[in-house]
Protein backbone atom coordinates (compact mmCIF):
# COMPACT_ATOMS: atom_id res chain seq x y z
CA UNK A 1 0.00 0.00 0.00
CA UNK A 2 1.36 3.40 -0.85
CA UNK A 3 2.00 6.15 1.68
CA UNK A 4 -0.82 8.25 0.24
CA UNK A 5 -3.43 5.58 0.64
CA UNK A 6 -2.66 4.72 4.24
CA UNK A 7 -2.55 8.22 5.60
CA UNK A 8 -5.59 10.00 6.99
CA UNK A 9 -6.10 13.76 6.65
CA UNK A 10 -4.49 14.63 10.01
CA UNK A 11 -0.81 13.92 10.80
CA UNK A 12 -0.43 10.35 11.99
CA UNK A 13 0.44 9.46 15.55
CA UNK A 14 0.97 5.81 14.59
CA UNK A 15 2.27 4.48 11.27
CA UNK A 16 2.19 0.72 10.70
CA UNK A 17 3.99 -0.49 7.60
CA UNK A 18 4.28 -4.05 6.29
CA UNK A 19 3.44 -5.64 9.65
CA UNK A 20 3.92 -9.39 9.31
CA UNK A 21 3.56 -11.68 12.32
CA UNK A 22 4.24 -15.39 12.26
CA UNK A 23 3.87 -18.16 14.83
CA UNK A 24 5.90 -21.30 15.30
CA UNK A 25 3.47 -24.23 15.49
CA UNK A 26 3.57 -28.02 15.36
CA UNK A 27 2.55 -27.71 11.70
CA UNK A 28 5.34 -25.27 10.86
CA UNK A 29 5.48 -21.48 10.57
CA UNK A 30 2.05 -19.84 10.25
CA UNK A 31 1.59 -16.23 9.09
CA UNK A 32 -1.26 -14.73 11.12
CA UNK A 33 -0.82 -11.11 9.97
CA UNK A 34 0.46 -10.62 6.43
CA UNK A 35 1.91 -7.29 5.25
CA UNK A 36 -0.59 -5.00 7.03
CA UNK A 37 -0.18 -1.22 6.72
CA UNK A 38 -2.27 1.65 8.10
CA UNK A 39 -2.09 5.02 9.86
CA UNK A 40 -3.85 6.37 12.94
CA UNK A 41 -4.36 10.08 13.58
CA UNK A 42 -4.82 11.85 16.94
CA UNK A 43 -8.48 11.91 17.96
CA UNK A 44 -9.43 9.38 15.28
CA UNK A 45 -11.26 6.10 15.81
CA UNK A 46 -10.09 3.39 13.42
CA UNK A 47 -12.16 0.22 13.26
CA UNK A 48 -10.47 -3.08 12.36
CA UNK A 49 -13.13 -5.61 11.41
CA UNK A 50 -13.44 -9.16 10.16
CA UNK A 51 -14.45 -12.64 11.21
CA UNK A 52 -12.73 -14.54 14.02
CA UNK A 53 -9.24 -15.62 12.98
CA UNK A 54 -8.73 -12.82 10.45
CA UNK A 55 -5.78 -11.30 12.36
CA UNK A 56 -7.40 -8.37 14.17
CA UNK A 57 -6.23 -9.20 17.69
CA UNK A 58 -2.80 -10.40 16.53
CA UNK A 59 -2.35 -7.02 14.81
CA UNK A 60 -3.12 -5.12 18.02
CA UNK A 61 -0.97 -7.39 20.21
CA UNK A 62 1.90 -7.11 17.72
CA UNK A 63 1.79 -3.32 18.11
CA UNK A 64 1.76 -3.68 21.90
CA UNK A 65 4.37 -6.47 21.82
CA UNK A 66 2.14 -8.69 23.96
CA UNK A 67 2.67 -11.92 22.01
CA UNK A 68 4.87 -14.67 23.52
CA UNK A 69 8.36 -14.12 22.05
CA UNK A 70 9.21 -17.82 22.25
CA UNK A 71 6.74 -18.69 19.49
CA UNK A 72 6.32 -15.34 17.71
CA UNK A 73 8.27 -13.92 14.77
CA UNK A 74 7.71 -10.31 13.70
CA UNK A 75 9.19 -9.98 10.22
CA UNK A 76 12.21 -7.71 9.73
CA UNK A 77 10.34 -5.55 7.23
CA UNK A 78 7.68 -4.71 9.85
CA UNK A 79 7.81 -1.05 10.86
CA UNK A 80 5.62 0.40 13.63
CA UNK A 81 6.47 4.08 14.02
CA UNK A 82 5.40 5.89 17.19
CA UNK A 83 7.08 9.08 18.45
CA UNK A 84 10.34 8.30 16.68
CA UNK A 85 10.43 4.66 17.82
CA UNK A 86 10.00 1.52 15.77
CA UNK A 87 7.98 -0.52 18.25
CA UNK A 88 8.71 -3.70 16.33
CA UNK A 89 12.41 -3.39 17.19
CA UNK A 90 12.85 -1.44 20.44
CA UNK A 91 14.14 -3.32 23.53
CA UNK A 92 11.52 -4.67 25.92
CA UNK A 93 12.66 -2.17 28.58
CA UNK A 94 11.77 0.71 26.24
CA UNK A 95 8.51 -0.98 25.28
CA UNK A 96 7.47 -1.11 28.94
CA UNK A 97 7.70 2.68 29.13
CA UNK A 98 5.38 2.97 26.11
CA UNK A 99 2.93 0.23 27.05
CA UNK A 100 0.27 1.54 29.45
CA UNK A 101 1.63 5.08 29.46
CA UNK A 102 1.61 6.14 25.80
CA UNK A 103 -0.38 3.25 24.31
CA UNK A 104 -2.95 1.43 26.45
CA UNK A 105 -5.18 -1.54 25.76
CA UNK A 106 -8.65 -2.61 26.86
CA UNK A 107 -9.00 -6.37 26.68
CA UNK A 108 -12.05 -8.31 25.56
CA UNK A 109 -12.93 -9.99 28.86
CA UNK A 110 -12.28 -7.86 31.96
CA UNK A 111 -12.85 -10.77 34.35
CA UNK A 112 -9.74 -12.50 33.00
CA UNK A 113 -7.74 -9.26 32.68
CA UNK A 114 -8.42 -8.15 36.27
CA UNK A 115 -6.78 -10.03 39.13
CA UNK A 116 -9.55 -11.62 41.26
CA UNK A 117 -7.53 -11.55 44.54
CA UNK A 118 -6.83 -7.79 44.60
CA UNK A 119 -9.20 -4.88 45.05
CA UNK A 120 -10.02 -2.52 42.21
CA UNK A 121 -8.19 0.26 44.06
CA UNK A 122 -5.02 -1.84 44.43
CA UNK A 123 -4.97 -2.67 40.73
CA UNK A 124 -5.52 0.94 39.68
CA UNK A 125 -2.80 2.00 42.12
CA UNK A 126 -0.33 -0.43 40.52
CA UNK A 127 -1.02 0.96 37.05
CA UNK A 128 -0.61 4.56 38.26
CA UNK A 129 2.46 3.87 40.40
CA UNK A 130 4.39 2.30 37.52
CA UNK A 131 4.10 5.35 35.26
CA UNK A 132 3.40 8.42 37.40
CA UNK A 133 5.49 9.96 40.18
CA UNK A 134 2.75 10.36 42.80
CA UNK A 135 2.58 9.57 46.50
CA UNK A 136 0.04 7.09 47.90
CA UNK A 137 -2.61 9.72 48.69
CA UNK A 138 -2.27 11.28 45.24
CA UNK A 139 -2.52 7.87 43.59
CA UNK A 140 -5.75 7.13 45.47
CA UNK A 141 -7.18 10.49 44.43
CA UNK A 142 -6.14 9.75 40.85
CA UNK A 143 -7.81 6.32 40.95
CA UNK A 144 -11.08 7.82 42.22
CA UNK A 145 -10.82 10.60 39.63
CA UNK A 146 -10.45 8.06 36.81
CA UNK A 147 -13.37 5.96 38.05
CA UNK A 148 -15.45 9.12 38.19
CA UNK A 149 -14.32 9.99 34.64
CA UNK A 150 -15.68 6.65 33.37
CA UNK A 151 -18.94 7.30 35.23
CA UNK A 152 -18.48 4.60 37.85
CA UNK A 153 -21.17 5.04 40.54
CA UNK A 154 -19.81 5.67 44.06
CA UNK A 155 -16.08 5.34 43.12
CA UNK A 156 -14.92 5.81 46.74
CA UNK A 157 -16.72 2.56 47.58
CA UNK A 158 -15.78 0.68 44.39
CA UNK A 159 -12.03 0.97 44.89
CA UNK A 160 -12.39 -1.20 48.02
CA UNK A 161 -14.26 -3.96 46.14
CA UNK A 162 -13.03 -6.99 44.23
CA UNK A 163 -13.75 -7.72 40.54
CA UNK A 164 -16.34 -10.40 41.31
CA UNK A 165 -18.39 -7.83 43.26
CA UNK A 166 -18.88 -5.69 40.15
CA UNK A 167 -21.19 -6.16 37.17
CA UNK A 168 -19.79 -6.78 33.70
CA UNK A 169 -20.32 -3.17 32.72
CA UNK A 170 -18.59 -1.91 35.87
CA UNK A 171 -15.60 -4.22 35.28
CA UNK A 172 -15.28 -2.87 31.75
CA UNK A 173 -15.36 0.68 33.14
CA UNK A 174 -12.52 -0.28 35.50
CA UNK A 175 -10.51 -1.57 32.52
CA UNK A 176 -11.10 1.70 30.66
CA UNK A 177 -10.14 3.73 33.76
CA UNK A 178 -6.96 1.66 34.13
CA UNK A 179 -6.11 2.16 30.47
CA UNK A 180 -6.69 5.92 30.67
CA UNK A 181 -5.06 6.63 34.03
CA UNK A 182 -1.89 7.92 32.34
CA UNK A 183 -3.84 9.71 29.58
CA UNK A 184 -2.34 7.64 26.71
CA UNK A 185 -2.06 8.96 23.18
CA UNK A 186 -3.52 5.74 21.77
CA UNK A 187 -6.18 3.42 23.17
CA UNK A 188 -6.52 -0.05 21.65
CA UNK A 189 -9.89 -1.60 22.46
CA UNK A 190 -10.16 -5.31 21.65
CA UNK A 191 -13.86 -6.25 21.44
CA UNK A 192 -14.62 -4.03 24.47
CA UNK A 193 -18.40 -4.61 24.41
CA UNK A 194 -18.71 -8.26 23.31
CA UNK A 195 -19.71 -9.71 26.69
CA UNK A 196 -22.11 -6.89 27.58
CA UNK A 197 -25.84 -6.53 27.02
CA UNK A 198 -26.96 -3.93 24.50
CA UNK A 199 -27.80 -1.25 27.07
CA UNK A 200 -24.40 -1.42 28.77
CA UNK A 201 -22.73 -1.73 25.36
CA UNK A 202 -24.28 1.59 24.30
CA UNK A 203 -23.10 3.23 27.53
CA UNK A 204 -19.51 1.98 27.05
CA UNK A 205 -19.41 3.18 23.43
CA UNK A 206 -20.76 6.59 24.43
CA UNK A 207 -18.19 6.74 27.21
CA UNK A 208 -15.33 6.00 24.79
CA UNK A 209 -16.58 8.72 22.45
CA UNK A 210 -16.80 11.25 25.32
CA UNK A 211 -13.30 10.39 26.50
CA UNK A 212 -11.91 10.73 22.98
CA UNK A 213 -13.36 14.23 22.74
CA UNK A 214 -12.05 15.25 26.17
CA UNK A 215 -8.54 13.80 25.82
CA UNK A 216 -8.09 13.71 22.00
CA UNK A 217 -7.07 10.09 22.35
CA UNK A 218 -6.71 8.04 19.15
CA UNK A 219 -8.69 4.80 19.36
CA UNK A 220 -8.12 1.55 17.53
CA UNK A 221 -11.30 -0.50 17.86
CA UNK A 222 -10.98 -4.22 17.18
CA UNK A 223 -14.39 -5.77 16.53
CA UNK A 224 -16.46 -8.11 14.40
CA UNK A 225 -19.57 -5.99 14.97
CA UNK A 226 -20.21 -3.63 12.06
CA UNK A 227 -23.05 -2.01 14.00
CA UNK A 228 -20.52 -0.82 16.57
CA UNK A 229 -18.22 0.39 13.79
CA UNK A 230 -21.02 2.44 12.26
CA UNK A 231 -21.66 4.13 15.60
CA UNK A 232 -18.18 5.22 16.61
CA UNK A 233 -15.54 4.81 13.88
CA UNK A 234 -14.15 7.37 11.45
CA UNK A 235 -12.32 4.89 9.21
CA UNK A 236 -12.49 1.14 8.72
CA UNK A 237 -9.90 -1.51 7.90
CA UNK A 238 -11.43 -4.81 6.74
CA UNK A 239 -9.26 -7.91 7.26
CA UNK A 240 -9.58 -11.42 5.90
CA UNK A 241 -7.24 -14.38 6.52
CA UNK A 242 -4.44 -12.13 7.80
CA UNK A 243 -4.57 -9.51 5.07
CA UNK A 244 -6.19 -6.09 4.68
CA UNK A 245 -8.72 -6.37 1.85
CA UNK A 246 -10.38 -2.95 1.98
CA UNK A 247 -9.97 0.40 3.71
CA UNK A 248 -11.90 3.63 3.74
CA UNK A 249 -13.95 6.23 5.63
CA UNK A 250 -16.80 4.56 7.48
CA UNK A 251 -19.56 6.31 5.50
CA UNK A 252 -18.01 5.46 2.11
CA UNK A 253 -17.33 1.85 3.03
CA UNK A 254 -20.83 1.26 4.39
CA UNK A 255 -22.61 2.86 1.45
CA UNK A 256 -20.20 1.89 -1.34
CA UNK A 257 -18.32 -1.32 -0.44
CA UNK A 258 -15.80 -2.33 -3.12
CA UNK A 259 -14.82 -5.83 -1.98
CA UNK A 260 -17.35 -8.70 -2.25
CA UNK A 261 -16.48 -9.78 1.31
CA UNK A 262 -17.24 -6.31 2.70
CA UNK A 263 -20.55 -6.25 0.85
CA UNK A 264 -21.43 -9.69 2.22
CA UNK A 265 -20.63 -8.57 5.77
CA UNK A 266 -22.83 -5.51 5.40
CA UNK A 267 -25.72 -7.56 4.01
CA UNK A 268 -25.62 -9.79 7.07
CA UNK A 269 -26.35 -6.90 9.46
CA UNK A 270 -29.93 -6.91 10.80
CA UNK A 271 -31.70 -3.75 9.63
CA UNK A 272 -34.45 -1.96 11.51
CA UNK A 273 -37.68 -1.87 9.60
CA UNK A 274 -36.82 -4.98 7.58
CA UNK A 275 -40.02 -6.16 5.88
CA UNK A 276 -38.97 -9.71 5.11
CA UNK A 277 -40.42 -11.10 8.34
CA UNK A 278 -39.45 -14.71 8.93
CA UNK A 279 -36.64 -14.65 6.37
CA UNK A 280 -33.11 -15.47 7.42
CA UNK A 281 -30.38 -12.88 7.07
CA UNK A 282 -28.00 -13.49 4.15
CA UNK A 283 -25.00 -15.54 5.29
CA UNK A 284 -21.50 -15.86 3.85
CA UNK A 285 -21.26 -19.50 2.87
CA UNK A 286 -18.14 -21.43 3.88
CA UNK A 287 -15.42 -20.55 6.38
CA UNK A 288 -12.21 -18.55 6.51
CA UNK A 289 -9.40 -20.72 5.09
CA UNK A 290 -6.91 -22.25 7.50
CA UNK A 291 -3.70 -20.22 7.75
CA UNK A 292 -1.78 -23.46 7.20
CA UNK A 293 -3.62 -24.18 3.93
CA UNK A 294 -4.10 -20.84 2.20
CA UNK A 295 -5.07 -20.97 -1.49
CA UNK A 296 -2.63 -19.75 -4.14
CA UNK A 297 -4.92 -17.04 -5.47
CA UNK A 298 -7.43 -14.81 -3.70
CA UNK A 299 -8.00 -15.94 -0.13
CA UNK A 300 -11.73 -15.25 -0.43
CA UNK A 301 -12.14 -17.24 -3.66
CA UNK A 302 -14.02 -20.25 -2.23
CA UNK A 303 -16.73 -18.01 -0.76
CA UNK A 304 -16.98 -15.37 -3.49
CA UNK A 305 -19.94 -15.26 -5.87
CA UNK A 306 -17.85 -13.26 -8.39
CA UNK A 307 -14.96 -15.75 -8.62
CA UNK A 308 -13.26 -16.21 -11.97
CA UNK A 309 -10.20 -18.18 -13.06
CA UNK A 310 -7.86 -15.27 -12.37
CA UNK A 311 -8.98 -15.29 -8.71
CA UNK A 312 -7.87 -18.93 -8.44
CA UNK A 313 -4.53 -18.40 -10.17
CA UNK A 314 -3.36 -15.03 -8.84
CA UNK A 315 -3.66 -13.23 -5.51
CA UNK A 316 -4.78 -9.61 -5.99
CA UNK A 317 -2.76 -6.66 -4.75
CA UNK A 318 -4.13 -3.98 -2.46
CA UNK A 319 -4.48 -1.03 -4.82
CA UNK A 320 -6.51 2.20 -4.79
CA UNK A 321 -9.60 2.54 -6.95
CA UNK A 322 -10.96 5.67 -8.65
CA UNK A 323 -12.07 6.97 -5.24
CA UNK A 324 -8.56 6.31 -3.84
CA UNK A 325 -9.92 3.69 -1.45
CA UNK A 326 -7.62 0.64 -1.42
CA UNK A 327 -9.21 -2.73 -2.23
CA UNK A 328 -7.67 -6.18 -2.73
CA UNK A 329 -9.78 -7.63 -5.53
CA UNK A 330 -9.30 -8.42 -9.25
CA UNK A 331 -12.91 -7.46 -9.93
CA UNK A 332 -13.85 -4.80 -7.38
CA UNK A 333 -17.45 -3.67 -7.09
CA UNK A 334 -18.51 -0.35 -8.50
CA UNK A 335 -19.38 0.83 -5.00
CA UNK A 336 -23.04 -0.20 -4.81
CA UNK A 337 -24.31 -2.22 -1.83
Amino acid sequence: MSETNTTSAAPSILKVRHLTTRFKTDRGIVTAVDDVSFDLAPGETLGIVGESGCGKTVTSKSIMRLLPPRVTIIDEKSDIQFQGLNLARVPEKTMRTVRGDKIAMIFQEPMTALNPVFTIGWQLDEAIKYHLDLDKKQRRERAIEMLRLVEMPNPEKRIKEYPHQLSGGMRQRVMIAMALCCEPDILIADEPTTALDVTIQAQILRLMEDLKRKLNTAIMLITHDLGVVAQVCDRVLVMYAGRVIEEGPVHDLFHRPRHPYTRALLRSIPKSGRKEHGKRLPAIEGIVPSLTELPDGCRFQDRCELREQRCIDEEPELIPGPDRRPVRCHFPLDGGS
